[in-house]
């Protein structure tokens, strides 16, 4: 069915944003089964004492989240591509859902930034003990990607000591290549120093959802207003009259006078 510039840009928006949805989805729930079944870190989750660990809740976060993600996707992809709006309604309603909640964990961590600190700082500090034991490849890219994102290089920075150096990114300056910033400092930092920003990237992130939730009501309207037949009754006039009929007289009923 034929949509109106308003209806195809929304359509092209909410696949462009499922398609990003879902390599982001399939990427966390990639990782958390990799971290779960992996010969190196399966061990983890059978022992009684770490069953409440930060590496074990961060594991399964990543595995329950990108599972939600890809639902998602499966009700947002089919609704727009096929322009289903039952599929769109469904896929709002999860949007909501899930953009709500964004925002409520974003506020209750900059409410706990320091427990939720330490609890990133232990999940890192697990993993990097278990790539240490076993030189994981999984915990490698995952690893790189920390060191990456915030700029620094393992437990000590120190490049000499340092034990999974070949993770660290590029060092800035001379002075990094003799130490770096340590990763568990940094955490810690982030979450002290730096509220707002990650305030930000959860407020961004529920705004972004939020939008994509407009999008796709916008849509499902557009549909609506495209799929319903549209009538036109044509009325015509006419004068009819009913017939009028006439009883012949018969000779015999014609009065004869007589002289």
């Amino acid at each position: 069915m034929a949509l109106d510039g308003c209806g195809l840009l929304c359509k092209y928006i909410l696949i462009i944003f499922n398609i990003i949805f879902a390599v982001v989805g399939f990427a966390f729930l990639g990782l958390g089964m990799w971290l779960r079944f992996s010969d190196n870190t399966r061990a983890v989750f059978h022992v009684q004492e770490l069953s409440s660990s930060a590496f074990v809740m961060g594991v399964t976060v990543l595995i329950a989240l990108g599972a939600v993600m890809l639902f998602v996707v499966i009700f947002g992809d089919y609704g727009a591509c096929s322009e289903k709006r039952c599929a769109l309604q469904v896929f709002s309603v999860l949007l909501a859902i899930l953009a709500t909640a964004v925002v409520v964990v974003g506020v209750l961590a900059n409410s706990k930034r320091d427990e939720v600190g330490m609890k990133l700082t232990e999940f890192y500090g697990t993993l990097y003990l278990i790539y240490v034991d076993s030189q994981d490849p999984g915990i490698a890219v995952t690893l790189t990607f920390i060191h990456n994102a915030l700029h620094c290089c393992g437990a000590t920075g120190v490049s000499i000591i340092e034990l999974v150096q070949k993770t660290c990114p590029e060092p800035d300056g001379f002075l990094e290549h003799l130490k770096m910033p340590s990763c568990p400092g940094v955490i810690v930092d982030v979450f002290n120093s730096k509220a707002p920003m990650m305030m930000g990237i959860f407020i961004g992130t529920g705004v972004l959802l939020f939008i994509a939730l407009i999008c796709s009501i916008t849509l499902s309207r557009k549909i609506i207003s495209v799929s319903t037949p549209q009538y036109i009754i044509l009325t015509q006039t006419t004068s009819t009259q009913e017939p009028v009929f006439f009883t012949p007289l018969s000779a015999a009923n014609i009065p004869v006078a007589y002289a």
